[in-house]
């Protein structure tokens, strides 16, 4: 009995950060001390072993360069699964505003970081709340793909 209450109050200990985060702005975030092409590898494998799809790759970095501005690397990883995504489309349609999900990730001075939304947020965000989505499930699978590409 006492290990499985050590075990729940851990694991609040790691989530409430996060939890915080999301009451506070809707963005998730990890960081990584690993390099961006090494934790970009991971997020698609992450991706593809969840059965999303991943639609593109926006490179941030490219596009400043291209009108002769610099950016740190930063890229915004679209990718989804309509089987989740259009139930809360039907929900709310403004819910196409924030979907498919999306994954920054980007070189700060502390190292990688990986952000996400909160689908909770936008769950408040897009007034879904008269319907029944499994938006605990999406969160667990954001937060464990960005565990799985930060390397952790």
């Amino acid at each position: 009995m006492w290990k499985s209450l050590i075990g729940a109050a851990m694991t609040m200990f790691v989530a409430l950060p996060l939890l915080a985060q999301a009451g506070e702005h809707g963005v998730m975030h990890l960081q990584s001390n690993d390099d961006i092409d090494r934790v970009e590898e991971r997020l698609r494998d992450a991706i593809e072993e969840k059965g999303l799809t991943l639609m593109t790759v926006v490179d941030h970095t490219a596009n400043a360069e291209g009108v002769g501005l610099s950016l740190p690397a930063t890229r915004t990883f679209i990718f989804g699964n309509p089987q989740v995504g259009t139930p809360m489309m039907q929900c709310q349609g403004s819910m196409a505003l924030d979907l498919p999900q999306k994954m920054v990730v980007r070189e700060t001075d502390d190292g990688v970081r990986l952000e996400w939304n909160s689908p909770h947020y936008l769950a408040e965000r897009h007034a879904l709340e008269e319907c029944d989505l499994p938006l605990d499930k999406v969160a667990g699978v954001l937060e464990g793909m960005a565990s799985a590409a930060a390397g952790q």
